[in-house]
């Protein structure tokens, strides 16, 4: 994964000692956010704000995201909440490589991708994503894994492998994510 990561401010000594701050505005960061990448191809996967304004984009894009994104975004972000009046950190970065997916994007991004699948009950699938239904959620998603199955034919020695389709659903999964193949 690819991240720029700054820490200016009045949180920015090492001590352990922090002086009161405000909690970062998310929907103002979100919106910031959309805005900062609307007419690309990015999308934003993630907005985190920790409890000690500790902030975490994560953007994914089906080209790929690049150092100078980032802190094109990060700079759109320091425009709306100044650093000399809040206090807190910011990550911006690609989601990576192995990273599981959490929005429908992703899945969409990676169709015909070898992906591995570990469901709820602890099954785990290699296979290709084959395709994505239409839904309304952005993160409850269903899906299709060719995954290969050992078949015991009649008559047969030896079983033979095929591929079957699985339908699945992310909300049935603990994670899916692009299998890396070497």
């Amino acid at each position: 994964a690819l991240y720029l990561r700054e820490r200016r401010g009045r949180g920015a000594s090492s001590s352990s000692f922090r002086p009161k701050f405000c909690m970062i505005d998310k929907e103002l960061l979100v919106k910031t956010v959309i805005e900062a990448i609307s007419g690309t191809d990015l999308f934003l996967v993630e907005a985190k704000v920790g409890s000690s304004n500790d902030i975490n984009i994560e953007i994914d894009s089906a080209s790929g995201v690049d150092i100078d994104t980032c802190a094109r975004i990060t700079r759109r972000i320091e425009e709306v909440f100044d650093r000399e009046t809040e206090d807190y950190s910011l990550e911006v970065g690609s989601a990576g490589l192995t990273s599981p997916f959490k929005v429908r994007r992703q899945y969409e991004k990676n169709v015909g991708n070898d992906v591995e699948v570990l469901t709820s009950d602890g099954r785990k699938l290699h296979g290709v994503l084959e395709s994505v239904e239409p839904g309304e959620s952005d993160t409850d998603v269903a899906f299709v894994v060719t995954v290969p199955v050992k078949v015991k034919e009649p008559g047969a020695k030896r079983p033979v492998v095929r591929m079957e389709p699985q339908q699945l659903s992310s909300g049935a999964c603990k994670y899916v994510r692009y299998d890396i193949k070497f």
